[in-house]
């Protein structure tokens, strides 16, 4: 597939990708350590929004074909509501595997994100933590990044795009959940041609996290229990854990599986290659016959995935 040239090529894309990880991981930080809250509106709004926006303006790309900005109906939103919810089983599954991994070589740290306590936080972290992400978030991965790999044609953008994706959680202790979501959003992006899906796909997934760290917050009030420091059960405990989760994974993957297969297509000749891409059938073979990056097109990435490295090294390690 060639490139258009209405959008970013992919070396344009990796570099402003490069770029806003290391503005998220200087100014970034800095700001969300001064107060979180301000700190994530200026993450989102100011450092991956905004540089991408007026990258876009000044290179006169077209946004709204970057960003797939149309029209969705509502069946499109529902189902989207619908995998979400079905999905997020299978997400909590990727990152318990995760967890488990890591927990062999260090101790599991709290998330930094904060957890709402009362009504008025809840509303807040909604706004902030939710809804933001799902705005600023998804223009940069299914609008500036998977728009930019087009021209390696759907599969590969949707692998590569989810990726980073989670690459640029700079978690290791949440990279396989984000990796397994952006998957799920790139192929809804697709299908419908449109990014308004997945942004309120992104924000019922982001809203789901929230409200059960609401309840369970709640909980711990009332019981006041003490959760500052996170402990990982016992072997047995975990075993039991992962079959558990094991089996609700492959339920509601199963269920989201099949509520992808229902979303209404844009354009009728990208049915196939995207329900093909959904199925597994000849995927490997699409991948080989499709181009590469080559060595300039994937030095930055390179350079955040060193970067991702001491960053988690340093977070659990030191």
């Amino acid at each position: 597939m060639p490139r258009d040239k209405n959008t970013p090529s992919i070396l344009e894309a990796n570099i402003l990708f490069l770029f806003i990880a290391l503005l998220l991981l200087t100014l970034g930080a800095r700001a969300q350590y001064k107060e979180i809250y301000t700190g994530l509106l200026i993450t989102e709004y100011l450092i991956i929004f905004m540089p991408i926006l007026l990258f876009l303006k000044l290179n006169n790309y077209s946004i709204s074909h970057t960003f797939r900005l149309n029209k969705v109906n509502f069946k499109q939103i529902l189902l989207t509501i619908l995998i979400v919810l079905s999905s997020y089983p299978v997400a909590v599954f990727f990152n318990f595997i995760g967890l488990t991994l890591l927990n062999r070589f260090t101790q599991i740290r709290p998330n930094p994100i904060p957890i709402p306590s009362n009504p008025r936080e809840y509303i807040l972290g909604f706004l902030i933590i939710a809804l933001t992400p799902g705005i600023c978030e998804e223009v940069m991965f299914r609008g500036l990044i998977m728009t930019s790999y087009d021209s390696f044609g759907r599969k590969k953008a949707i692998i590569y795009s989810a990726i980073l994706f989670g690459i640029f959680h700079f978690n290791a202790q949440n990279l396989l959940g984000p990796i397994y979501l952006g998957l799920l959003f790139g192929i809804i992006a697709y299908k419908t041609d449109s990014i308004y899906p997945t942004i309120i796909g992104h924000t019922a997934n982001n809203t789901i996290a929230l409200t059960i760290g609401y309840f369970a917050t709640r909980a711990e009030q009332i019981v006041e229990l003490n959760m500052e420091n996170i402990n990982m059960p016992e072997m047995g405990e975990m075993v039991a854990a992962f079959f558990g989760l094991g089996v609700l994974a492959l339920i509601f993957g199963f269920v989201s599986f099949k509520l992808i297969r229902l979303m209404p297509t844009r354009e009728n000749n990208e049915v196939l290659e995207i329900n093909t891409f959904i199925q597994g059938e000849n995927l490997l073979e699409d991948l080989d016959n499709k181009k590469g990056m080559s060595i300039m097109e994937a030095f930055p990435i390179f350079i955040v995935m060193i970067i991702f490295i001491i960053w988690n090294y340093k977070f659990l390690f030191i």
